[in-house]
């Protein structure tokens, strides 16, 4: 394994790691007061370029982390515009034990 290798993967793990702490708090919390829309459809809009740019050159180590930041984006951006309630009731689900 090279170093750029190394490096690549190590941004690749930082990067979906980054989104993590902001799904759970969701998660946990059911709160999303303080975040933009307008950033996370920004950030869905550049992991998909992301995404799709790795399609197209046939890059694994670039479709791969991409893709799950895109899950991770979009699932932040669903729980922010969705009401109150259903977006306690997407919290509840995945995380019974938080109510």
């Amino acid at each position: 394994m090279t170093w750029v290798t190394v490096i690549g993967s190590l941004a690749a793990l930082v990067s979906v790691a980054s989104f993590a702490p902001q799904a759970w708090r969701i998660i946990r919390t059911g709160e999303t007061k303080g975040l933009s829309v307008k950033t996370y459809l920004l950030t869905a809009l550049g992991f998909t370029l992301w995404t799709t740019f790795g399609i197209l050159k046939q890059e694994w180590p670039i479709i791969v982390p991409n893709i799950l930041c895109l899950l991770f984006a979009l699932f932040i951006l669903m729980m922010l515009v969705l009401p109150t309630q259903q977006r306690a009731a997407v919290s509840d689900a995945i995380n019974p034990d938080a109510s």
